[in-house]
């Protein structure tokens, strides 16, 4: 179809106007006050953060056991001395962290996907799923740690590991699988029945809805709380450390403050545990944000 006449001419003269086009007086206005508004916001929050930091820096270094308190607990020194081998553990714990949530996952979708299953045929698999996530949801992690470590091994079994890691791994899979299990089937539930029977009109089976349809939908959903998950796991591998025989970070830092009754190891090894988590926690934050979690309860 032929333009009409003069259209060629008035796209030029349009995208003129736009280029030539300033902001009013009112709009300037409007734009300053916001600066300045920014700016004092932050002078503000800078000024009382640092306020507050100063009067908590003021009660502690004048309390009466602050000398000894910081010879036990901040000894840069001692703790630049022990740094490289309790990085060293941290390094393990992030290896067991990384393989240990590979299983999870994988554990944790095939119970939230048993507990999906209709029908009463599948209520023994209903039932076991419901159980198992009862039982290990209940259980403190370290009663599992010690059940597992110290009670696997003494079966003297054969065919079974006699590893104390290897069944520190299995407490920690078992432990959180019946977490993430939970996040995964809210997830699933999240997702309306509408999308489900449209599949099934389309002739889809109940596999190939929950693989195509319902469970993408259901990751999406449930991100930051399996991010939150993941934070939650890179610090409780440092619990492997009760088995004994477990070289982590925690008992790296135990075993040299038992040598000098100096509790500084501890505190590296709590500053490396937080260095290793923060950019975890910001990037929840930032999947949160991303996917409308913050202004919308994450709905997509």
């Amino acid at each position: 179809m032929a333009d009409r006449p003069g259209a060629h001419s008035a796209r030029p003269a349009a995208a003129d106007r736009l280029d030539s086009w300033t902001p009013s007086a009112v709009q300037l206005d409007r734009l300053a006050y916001r600066r300045r508004r920014s700016r004092r916001s932050a002078l503000a929050a800078a000024v009382s953060t640092a306020v507050l930091i100063a009067v908590g820096v003021l009660v502690v270094t004048n309390t009466p056991g602050w000398p000894q308190f910081r010879e036990s607990f901040f000894d840069l020194s001692y703790g630049w001395q022990v740094l490289p081998q309790i990085a060293e553990g941290l390094w393990l714990n992030v290896r067991l962290m990384l393989i240990c949530e590979a299983v999870i996952l994988v554990v944790a979708l095939a119970i939230a996907l048993a507990r999906t299953l209709r029908g009463p045929v599948f209520f023994p698999v209903r039932a076991a799923a419901i159980g198992y996530t009862d039982l290990f949801r209940g259980l403190p992690l370290i009663l599992v740690l010690y059940m597992l470590g110290f009670g696997m091994p003494s079966l003297r079994v054969s065919w079974l590991p006699s590893s104390a890691l290897f069944w520190g791994c299995v407490a920690l899979v078992l432990t959180y699988s019946a977490y993430v299990a939970e996040v995964f089937r809210a997830g699933i539930e999240s997702v309306h029945p509408s999308q489900r029977a449209a599949a099934r009109s389309l002739g889809l089976t109940h596999a190939q809805t929950m693989r195509h349809v319902v469970v993408p939908q259901a990751v999406r959903r449930v991100m930051p709380p399996l991010l939150n998950d993941l934070v939650s796991l890179q610090k409780d591998t440092g619990l492997i450390s009760v088995l004994g025989v477990i070289y982590d970070a925690v008992l790296n830092a135990r075993i040299e403050t038992a040598a000098t009754f100096n509790y500084t190891p501890f505190v590296v090894a709590g500053l490396l545990f937080v260095v290793l988590t923060i950019p975890m926690t910001r990037l929840t934050d930032w999947v949160a944000r991303r996917q409308g979690w913050a202004g919308t309860g994450g709905a997509l």
